[in-house]
């Protein structure tokens, strides 16, 4: 069974969210038909701790202002922060600092699942300003 229609939105939220906060290597992996207990997974790097809460921060402050907010039921990995996972059931954010991410490979753990695409509005918005230009 794919990603629901909630487990999506939620994914695309947070993953703007890290991306707005300028995270790195954002990834949104469908586990759906390999897991139970949650639909999708967003991973994000980070270049240091700082940034690490900074993305997390951005991702909880987008999801709760949704019209139906969602709140993480489990929180881990603040207190470090090297690598913060929110539960949000429908999905798990996974923010890594980047050596973390290197060293763990979420991506390449579950890469017999397929990814969903995300792109970046802001890259997006600057490509359509470059085409208006010409």
């Amino acid at each position: 069974m794919p990603v629901t229609e909630r487990a999506l939105e939620l994914a695309m939220t947070a993953a703007q969210a890290a991306a707005d906060k300028k995270a790195q290597e954002i990834s949104v992996i469908d586990v759906a038909d390999q897991l139970y207990i949650t639909d999708a997974f967003v991973i994000a790097s980070a270049s240091n701790e700082r940034q690490v809460t900074a993305i997390v921060d951005a991702i909880e402050e987008a999801l709760v202002n949704l019209p139906e907010k969602a709140k993480p039921v489990r929180r881990e990995g603040e207190r470090q922060g090297r690598w913060v996972l929110l539960d949000y059931v429908d999905i798990v954010v996974h923010v890594q600092h980047s050596e973390e991410r290197e060293f763990y490979a979420l991506d390449k753990l579950w890469k017999d699942c397929p990814t969903i695409p995300f792109v970046d509005r802001d890259m997006v918005d600057a490509g359509a300003a470059g085409t208006d230009l010409q």
